[in-house]
């Protein structure tokens, strides 16, 4: 459909790519990857046809249809959801409404005459294509499609205009799809989307009839979608069969195999340096130095440019809080007439670092509030255990700093005791390097001004740490450098992301926002889908969503049943991808260990409910026993269950 050919494009007067070549058929499923800066969304305009190239040819099959989404700017007015998503369709209204007047000609044309012939060959060319369209389903397609980005049906009468620009660019996505061009380019089309809403997209992409090409800081989303990675590096482009974690492997291959090279023309370079030095001014051996001479000046020097500079950091190891860090009895929230949820019964203990999951709109970003203590429940309590220290990152945390501050000043005003060279080194780990520290915090993008602002938490001391979508403004090798650390934070973490990725290395449990309700469940995010499904399965019904109680309760750490045999025969047989299966390992060994601790706290409560003190310490000791007893339950089911899957992928391996 596209081929670029010997192309380059530059920036100013920095060189974005050159010699690129690259045929895009029909059947592409390609995730475009780099650097912050190496061209990617340049390339993806250029491929749309709205910038043009510097160097080399861009050739475009003629009647090839395009549909491009940029990562956000796009705003649309005059018409309703509906309307706007039925626009694309406007060719085949045409068409139908002249189906309509042949329809009526026929009824009146003599059957043997030439114009009735003309017009019956018209009305079936037209028929064959309308019908090839599915034209008789256009609402039905709209419906769809913006059932599965995430609109409810009352928003399809309102105005496009009503949206904010995230809910624009859902529009702009649905049109798109809707209209199935032969390719689609798309970038950062995850940008608005919540975890649901992606889940839709990745099983519409990996069913879409046509070629794609996408930007997308998203490895899960990548992983599930493309088969082919083509690389902005080095001013070149590089193309990978497979997905992001099979790129990975093969990058660091390349790399390997480029150093090597590199090394072996080093030495190669160094010698025959080292003899033109020394024999140039020889007359026996004239001949053999200028020989070398000519091949010196032949080798096209390999080139092993610097590594994207990607974030590394650690949070810093803080003072340990109590065993308990948050207690939530009958929380309630409504903000007017809207109530948010209710009636929350969960405990959070140190360690715990948990995933908060939810449709857009859920309540996830206001209870994160909540427990920061940034706003007051409606009803219940919430109580922080002993020594915890809070600290919150909201997703528009930028809008709390100081614009006329200048970076270092304002880091140096909360770690006062920490040396300006070490407060520079950890700037500089977040992309903010030489002059760059003494920029006012006005001047800085969005983007930029998150990332200072998660800078700043790594210089205090809090033990439970509450953040809200901190992974927005991170590229792909950022958000591995944050997931590590947080995954060997010694603190609590509560955060709120719809990145699959991140939640499932990140998370030990999932708190599910719904409907009103805080549901727990134990493991990832992979974990509580798997338990969501299992339910579902054993409830008879084909809806993912387990049901709440009906007193709105969290149900935390019930007994798990045994999976059921269909839920089971989902798994069996399948290989699972490294990354889950250490992840499945490693959960498996610290059940292990939390049997145990359970067992014994078990025994603690069992001694002290054997020594009256009074009824309502009773009473408190016996709920008590009852969660312990049912986690205990809960986690002998999970180790059965790991276990089992564990031996079944060594067995397959």
């Amino acid at each position: 459909m596209l081929q670029l050919e010997d192309a380059g494009k530059r920036f100013g007067h920095k060189l974005l790519f050159e010699h690129a070549n690259w045929l895009i058929t029909n059947a592409e499923r390609t995730a475009l990857v780099g650097a912050n800066g190496t061209g990617k969304s340049t390339l993806m305009k250029v491929l749309a046809g709205l910038e043009t190239l510097d160097y080399g040819t861009l050739a475009r099959v003629r009647g090839t249809s395009l549909g491009y989404l940029p990562q956000d700017g796009l705003t649309l007015a005059g018409r309703t959801v509906f309307a706007e998503c039925l626009s694309v369709f406007d060719e085949l209204h045409a068409m139908e409404r002249e189906l309509e007047v042949l329809s009526a000609r026929l009824a009146d044309l003599d059957p043997e005459g030439s114009e009735y012939a003309a017009a019956a060959e018209r009305y079936s060319t037209l028929g064959s294509r309308f019908h090839q369209h599915d034209g008789y389903a256009l609402d039905a397609q709209v419906g769809a499609v913006l059932g599965g980005l995430g609109f409810a049906k009352a928003d399809w009468s309102r105005q496009t205009e009503e949206f904010s620009g995230g809910w624009q660019m859902r529009i702009a996505l649905a049109k798109l799809l809707l209209a199935k061009p032969d390719l689609l380019l798309l970038d950062e089309p995850t940008n608005h989307l919540d975890l649901e809403t992606r889940t839709w997209l990745e099983t519409y992409l990996r069913t879409y009839p046509n070629g794609f090409i996408l930007i997308s800081h998203d490895r899960y989303f990548i992983d599930t979608t493309v088969t082919k990675i083509v690389e902005v590096w080095n001013k070149q482009l590089h193309f990978y069969t497979g997905n992001y974690a099979r790129y990975e492997q093969q990058r660091t291959e390349r790399r390997t195999k480029l150093e090597a090279a590199y090394k072996n023309q080093r030495e190669r370079i160094e010698d025959l340096e080292a003899f033109i030095h020394r024999f140039r001014y020889q007359a026996t051996k004239a001949k053999q130095v200028q020989s070398r001479i000519k091949e010196l000046e032949k080798i096209e020097r390999i080139v092993i440019p610097d590594e994207e500079s990607a974030i590394h950091f650690t949070f810093p190891q803080p003072v340990a809080s109590g065993r308990t860090v948050v207690e939530v009895h009958a929380l309630e929230k409504n903000y007017g007439s809207k109530r948010v949820f209710e009636g929350a019964d969960f405990t959070i203990e140190r360690g715990d670092r948990i995933a908060l999951v939810g449709a857009n709109g859920a309540g996830k970003s206001t209870l994160v509030r909540l427990l920061s203590q940034q706003e007051a429940p409606t009803a219940g309590t919430l109580k922080l255990g002993h020594n915890v220290l809070p600290e919150f990152f909201a997703q528009d945390q930028y809008k709390v700093l100081d614009p006329a501050a200048r970076m270092l000043d304002d880091i140096s005003a909360i770690a006062p005791r920490v040396p300006d060279a070490e407060l520079r080194g950890l700037l500089g780990c977040f992309l903010f390097t030489g002059d760059d520290v003494w920029k006012p915090l006005g001047v800085l993008s969005g983007g930029e001004r998150n990332r200072y602002a998660l800078a700043k938490i790594l210089v205090s001391p809090a033990n439970f740490l509450l953040l809200d979508e901190p992974t927005n403004h991170l590229d792909l090798r950022a958000k591995d450098v944050l997931l590590d650390a947080v995954s060997h934070f010694q603190g609590t973490v509560i955060f709120v992301s719809h990145d699959r990725y991140f939640i499932d290395g990140a998370a030990t449990r999932v708190f599910e926002v719904e409907d009103g309700h805080v549901h727990v469940y134990l493991g990832n995010y992979e974990d509580y889908l798997y338990r969501k499904n299992s339910a579902a399965a054993a409830n008879g019904n084909g809806h993912a969503a387990a049901a709440g109680p009906p007193s709105g309760l969290v149900t935390p750490l019930m007994p798990t049943p045994a999976p059921p045999a269909a839920a089971l025969e989902a798994v069996r047989g399948r290989k699972l991808n490294p990354i889950k299966l250490r992840q499945m390992e490693e959960r498996l060994q610290a059940v292990e260990e939390e049997v145990p601790r359970c067992e014994a706290a078990i025994a603690v409560t069992e001694g002290q409910l054997a020594n009256y003190s009074s009824a309502e310490e009773t009473q408190r000791l016996t709920a008590q026993l009852g969660r312990l007893r049912a986690e205990h339950a809960s986690l002998n089911a999970e180790w059965e269950d790991l276990m089992l899957q564990v031996e079944e992928q060594g067995a397959l391996g």
